[in-house]
């Protein structure tokens, strides 16, 4: 279809035909308001209505045609003709059109676009007699719709997976989960043109247009792309991702609040990749395309996420002999690990719904699935049950969430010790935003049997069986369990107190040499630095429970967190008077950042003016280096919010104070950031239900 055609252009080629798209009652019925009203906008599955305006209309002679893409053709689905001349009637199931009412001079028609139409910008021709115009609409999903692959049932989860522009993502650690407010801003209204330009330039689309409209019709195939599409690594995808700490020319990962900024760099400038993302923000921006699209999505965060390079469902860890890890390995184990889920019917698995539902779909460039970089869509009913013959890539996802965890000792002579085996470490609290509401939902149960249980394991088995062929074989629990724990909250800025705890399950006493050490990992399980170490002695008294408390200094972790956020601490103790005898505890520490504040002054009424202001204190002795403030907020904000970049000496101030008057109704979320050389990208939120004005009502929470 020819890119001139505008938007909501009618053009009349014989005889004068008035069309009104009805732009403002069509996209409310079709939950599409938010995005224009100057625009129609539909709902696969819905009728709408149109009215035509002429000197003299023939009601029963009224031809509907609507295309999309290059080639179009009814055998594809990407062409369809109608009438309401009931002689004319289609043998195949496309649009259909009928009269509700009308005069000589004018008739309002109720056209349907079938379930399975195909998404995208089309172009509808009207007919009727000597009168013809063409006009443009777009078509979307439509979870509102039971005969559409993504009906979702529930009118509160419609709100949560398709209206709701804000979200939270789950960073941290499963001790220590943080909440990362994400603006995904997919009403906003270049982003829809943006999302269809997305699938334009994707590899299929660019080998055989005609094929890719067609398929279209498809959630499965149309989110399949834009997981490929998210990332830049194998075609003109939206992010570049970098994880090794070098972000020359491009932004911290962790430095973005939403999906819309980083969509218009990406159309401005070519379709070139925005530098740079991570998997929150790989996953955050393929929400806000789905739901764009009109896919239910939600983000998800997977916590001590495997990467299981060869998925044969077994991780190997590796620590040297002196107690720290190597800097390179093929496995690992990611503090987390966030992707989304889109929810969609699967019938090319199965004649009944078992696998119908969510979808893991992981935009993050981590294995190539068939050729290409994105994973799923895998039914998350699939992962739960062990079925990891199912497409797709549910043994890849499979293993994130259940892998089991071998830690080997690698000697100074290259031999190596398998020193435990974890079969209950790997997936933990994994979690998504509560529906209606800022809390968290745990959906660990939605993935796994409970870990240990009978029924956990029998899956296991079963998913190793699919995938390998083999079966798994357990692993003596060692005569010393020790585990560390932390000896009060870590404060970034403050000396981290924790304690070991060692116990002997041994009828005899031993002398054990403990290697302490501390890494600076990144979340993906790779360590950065090595920034503490130290060796003691210990004599473990047979069947007794012993202490140990020590201090990792700020001085030693402070300089080398940079955008991490993570320390590794880890204990290997070893049996002076048997070698063999090794022992291992380990645990991750984010140490809790100071608190960024921000407060809004004014009634949230559109079109209103209200103040924010921001704050943040420098709580170190030592000046903060490179100091800067941002805000922003779809549908508060129309641009990004910044101070000036300053110095702050020990207890200063910067505040950056923004008047503002919002522009969209309903719940906004206003979003600040603080970054510095040695605090990274500290986040406070505050959340606004913008009312209209002549209510003079209006709701405000803050939450940090």
């Amino acid at each position: 279809m020819s890119e001139n055609l505008s938007r909501n252009s009618v053009r009349s080629d014989q005889a004068v035909m008035k069309v009104d798209l009805q732009c403002v009652k069509n996209n409310t019925e079709h939950h599409t308001k938010e995005i224009t009203v100057e625009r129609l906008i539909i709902r696969r599955g819905q009728a709408f209505s149109l009215i035509l305006s002429a000197e003299r209309l023939d009601q029963s002679d009224i031809q509907i045609t609507v295309q999309t893409g290059p080639g179009a053709c009814e055998q594809k689905g990407t062409l369809s003709s109608c009438s309401t001349d009931p002689r004319c009637s289609s043998v195949s199931k496309g649009w259909s059109v009928k009269v509700l009412s009308g005069s000589p001079s004018s008739v309002t028609l109720s056209v349907l676009c079938p379930s399975d139409a195909c998404i995208g910008l089309y172009s509808l021709s009207v007919k009727s007699g000597p009168y013809s115009s063409v006009c443009a609409l777009t078509v979307l999903f439509n979870p509102w719709s039971k005969d559409d692959a993504v009906f979702l049932e529930n009118e509160a989860e419609r709100q949560e997976y398709v209206l709701n522009e804000q979200g939270i993502v789950y960073q941290g650690v499963d001790e220590y989960i943080t909440t990362n407010s994400w603006d995904f801003g997919q009403f906003e209204e270049d982003i829809l043109d943006i999302c269809l330009k997305l699938l334009d330039v994707n590899p299929k689309c660019l080998e055989n247009a005609a094929e890719d409209y067609s398929a279209r019709c498809n959630p499965i195939y149309v989110s399949r792309v834009v997981s490929a599409m998210i990332n830049s690594d194998d075609d003109k995808g939206v992010l570049m991702g970098q994880w090794d700490g070098t972000y020359i020319g491009g932004v911290l990962p962790s430095s973005w609040n939403g999906s819309v900024d980083i969509l218009r760099r990406w159309i401005k400038y070519d379709c070139h990749p925005v530098k740079f993302g991570q998997c929150w923000v790989f996953a955050s921006v393929m929400c806000t395309v789905l739901r764009c699209l009109g896919i239910p999505c939600r983000v998800v965060t997977n916590y001590q996420s495997a990467h299981d390079t060869d998925q044969n469902l077994v991780v190997d860890e590796y620590f040297s002999d002196y107690g720290v890890r190597p800097k390179r390995n093929q496995d690992s184990v990611w503090n987390y690990h966030v992707w989304v889920e889109g929810w969609m019917r699967r019938p090319d698995l199965s004649q009944d719904s078992f696998y119908d539902g969510w979808q893991v779909l992981d935009p993050t460039p981590q294995e190539r699935s068939s050729g290409s970089y994105c994973c799923g869509p895998a039914p998350v009913k699939a992962i739960l049950e062990g079925h990891t013959n199912v497409k797709y890539d549910v043994p890849f996802v499979y293993g994130e969430v259940n892998a089991d965890k071998i830690t080997w000792l690698v000697m100074a002579n290259g031999s190596k010790k398998k020193i435990l085996s974890d079969m209950k470490t790997v997936g933990q609290k994994i979690s998504t935003k509560a529906v209606g509401s800022n809390s968290r939902q745990d959906i660990t149960d939605q993935y796994k049997h409970p870990e240990g249980s009978e029924k956990e394991r029998a899956v296991y088995d079963e998913a190793v069986k699919r995938v390998t062929g083999l079966k798994e074989s357990q692993t003596p629990r060692p005569s010393v369990q020790m585990k560390l724990s932390l000896d009060g909250a870590p404060l970034n800025g403050a000396d981290i107190r924790l304690n070991l705890l060692v116990k002997s399950e041994n009828s005899k006493a031993q002398d054990l040499t403990l290697k302490m050490s501390a890494q600076v990992m990144r979340y993906t399980g790779n360590p950065t630095a090595d920034v503490w170490s130290n060796t003691r002695d210990l004599q473990v008294q047979p069947n007794t429970e012993q202490t140990l408390p020590f201090e990792l200094p700020f001085t030693a972790y402070g300089p080398n967190l940079l955008d991490n956020n993570c320390i590794k601490v880890s204990v290997i103790a070893v049996n002076k008077n048997d070698p063999k005898e090794v022992y291992l505890a380990e645990k991750d520490v984010v140490p809790h950042s100071p608190t960024l504040r921000v407060t809004v002054s004014g009634t949230p009424l559109q079109d209103s003016e209200m103040n924010a202001e921001v704050v943040f204190e420098n709580p170190l002795p030592s000046p903060l280096k490179n100091c800067t403030v941002t805000l922003t907020g779809s549908g508060l904000l129309k641009q990004t919010e910044q101070s000036s970049t300053v110095e702050l000496a020990p207890g200063q101030r910067i505040t950056l104070k923004v008047t503002f008057k919002p522009y969209r109704l309903g719940p906004r979320k206003l979003v600040a950031n603080f970054d510095s050389s040695t605090f990274r990208d500290i986040k406070s939120s505050v959340d606004l239900n913008v009312r209209p004005a002549a209510t003079r009502l209006g709701f405000l929470s803050i939450r940090r």
